[in-house]
């Protein structure tokens, strides 16, 4: 007898398909979904706050949702620029600096590590005079140079830069769109949920949408109380730039583990350019040692909860796969979009395990 499929069955196989080749087809305009994808996530992360502000009254009117979203997104931007008017000085200040005290580091370096490694029957000194001109040639691009160097290669990377332009102009204007249209735009998708999968998918959303939430409040706390304690710590231990370098450390450790090795990057090279013995090192040791432990142990846990937990390989593998597909707003995006995968992922096992398929035995 041949094997012959219901209409209901080929409606299916249909709908599968076509929602197959939609996923190929995203994952194929990756980096140019990436204004989107971002302005998305930011829209669901500012809702609330447009909610809040579309409920209050001037006199005896609401406040216009277009001019609530106006508001939550001219806060944002201004943000941003504090975060750059912070940071972009002191790298403007500090390179010229680093310049300088390269050579003498390495010296030092040399002078300290040759003969310790000869204790034990290694004999090696570094390369001083390469190394030096390697750091010169490379931070002798500072200042106006700088500019210079960005033109030079303009031709090169011209593409990228107009790329990244793009994108800068149009998540303001998504993020305006999707914020303005946003309750719409979430009843437009339920719509078109089969309606025998309503109710399970509701569920899930609901799921999702308290697990989010949990994350992106929890995290914003630890990055907030983490970049308070970074910035007092290396204050204290006397470090000149210690404002900028703790509210970047603070903020960066929303990425795993590139976050937190950026940060020690930075605040090494201020103790490299502030103290010429080895104090700031070791305090750079000590504080960022009690950071590192206070948020793996105390913040994360309390404040973003361990339900949301991933296996360090699969947040490795996520950082990989989402910085593949979108370009660094996929890294940032990679732990949210991972605890979403993983609600994902439990109620097909459960459905798996529940399903005659593993069930039977004949």
């Amino acid at each position: 007898m041949p094997f012959s499929l219901t209409d209901e069955q080929k409606q299916s196989l249909l709908w599968l398909t076509l929602g197959l080749l939609l996923v190929g087809l995203l994952i194929l305009l990756g980096p140019m979904l990436t204004p989107f994808v971002t302005a998305a996530i930011l829209a669901y992360a500012l809702n609330p706050g447009v909610d809040w502000l579309a409920r209050r009254r001037i006199g005896p009117f609401l406040l216009p949702r277009v001019m609530a979203v106006l508001i939550v997104i001219l806060l944002l931007v201004l943000a941003g620029l504090a975060l750059i008017l912070i940071v972009v000085p002191v790298l403007v200040k500090e390179i010229p600096l680093l310049q300088q005290q390269i050579p003498n580091f390495l010296d030092k370096l040399n002078a300290k590590v040759a003969p310790r490694l000869s204790e034990f029957g290694i004999h090696v000194r570094l390369d001083i005079t390469g190394i030096k001109r390697i750091l010169t040639q490379q931070l002798a691009t500072s200042g106006d140079e700088i500019w210079a160097s960005v033109l030079a290669s303009a031709k090169i990377g011209g593409t990228a830069l107009l790329t990244w332009a793009a994108n800068l102009l149009f998540i303001p204007m998504v993020l305006f769109y999707l914020l303005q249209d946003w309750h719409p735009f979430i009843k437009r998708l339920r719509g078109m949920i089969p309606r025998r999968w309503v109710g399970k998918i509701s569920a899930m959303t609901e799921e999702v949408d308290d697990l989010l939430a949990q994350y992106l409040r929890g995290q914003l706390l630890v990055m907030l109380i983490l970049a308070t304690y970074y910035s007092v710590a290396l204050a204290i231990a006397g470090f000149d730039i210690a404002l900028p370098v703790g509210i970047l450390t603070g903020l960066l450790v929303f990425i795993p583990y590139v976050g937190f090795g950026l940060g020690l990057v930075l605040a090494l090279i201020a103790a490299v350019l502030q103290f010429t013995g080895l104090y700031g090192l070791v305090a750079v040791a000590i504080i960022y040692g009690i950071g590192q432990v206070l948020e793996s142990f105390i913040l994360t846990p309390q404040l973003v909860g361990e339900r949301i937990g991933l296996h360090p390989l699969m947040v490795i593998f996520a950082l990989l796969a989402f910085g593949q597909l979108f370009g660094f707003v996929g890294v940032l995006l990679a732990l949210p979009a991972s605890a979403i995968m993983s609600v994902v992922v439990r109620h097909l096992r459960q459905h798996y395990l529940s399903s005659s398929f593993y069930n039977s035995e004949t």
